[in-house]
């Protein structure tokens, strides 16, 4: 099993949400469809826009821990160099 640390942004620069899941395409799923009320929902943040994946949950946590702290610029700059464009990645997961 592999686990995600992922940000969803409402747009480009847009509102971000970070979070760590077991199945990043269920998840995306849930906030896409709004199914969870909270932060995501209330401020349609539905875009997959960056995620790395670990082997363990506790590395996922400690970066997703870590992702928290960080300036919103140095979150910005991680998204774009993995996706400059802020493409939806959604669709690009093997689901």
């Amino acid at each position: 099993m592999s686990y995600s640390v992922y940000m969803l942004a409402s747009r480009r620069h847009g509102t971000l949400y970070l979070g760590v899941t077991n199945d990043l395409s269920r998840r995306v799923g849930q906030h896409k469809s709004k199914i969870i009320p909270g932060f995501s929902a209330q401020y349609d943040i539905t875009r997959l826009v960056w995620y790395e994946t670990y082997e363990r949950i506790d590395e996922a946590i400690a970066r997703e821990k870590s992702l928290k702290t960080w300036r919103r610029d140095w979150k910005i700059r991680l998204i774009e160099e993995m996706n400059p464009d802020w493409s939806d990645l959604y669709a690009t997961l093997n689901m």
